[in-house]
């Protein structure tokens, strides 16, 4: 398993594993598209491969100093089960140790059976 940064040259193979993960995920694969590839630009993204294939990522951002923020975390469903969300969220800490790291969940229970402790809520202005 090799965790690195995602490039730009993983674009298709990234989308694909988008795409595998169905309905969930069509906000970001669908017609606006261009948008996600340009959050993934602006964002810190690492991808987890294993044997040619995009097993998942972690696209997250960095606050000046004042902590890294978690959008998105995602394993490919057959390689779940084998710790790569866990290997993700710890290569972001190895990259920014001096830096807490906050993980905006919809997906509350596996954050719990790793351990992580909640501190706040995110709310949505309409």
């Amino acid at each position: 398993m090799e965790i690195r940064h995602y490039t730009k040259e993983d674009e298709s193979i990234f989308f694909d594993l988008l795409v595998d993960e169905g309905e969930d995920w069509g906000e970001y694969y669908g017609p606006g598209q261009t948008n996600y590839v340009k959050a993934l630009e602006s964002s810190i993204t690492y991808i987890a491969w294993e044997q040619n294939i995009v097993c998942g990522f972690i696209r997250c951002r960095e606050d000046d100093g004042f902590g890294v923020y978690v959008y998105d975390l995602l394993t490919r469903k057959i390689c779940r089960g084998r710790g790569i969300g866990k290997r993700l969220m710890e290569r972001v800490s190895q990259d920014f140790p001096d830096q807490p790291i906050y993980i905006m969940s919809d997906v509350d229970p596996y954050y719990d059976k790793l351990g992580y402790r909640k501190v706040g809520s995110i709310f949505k202005l309409t």
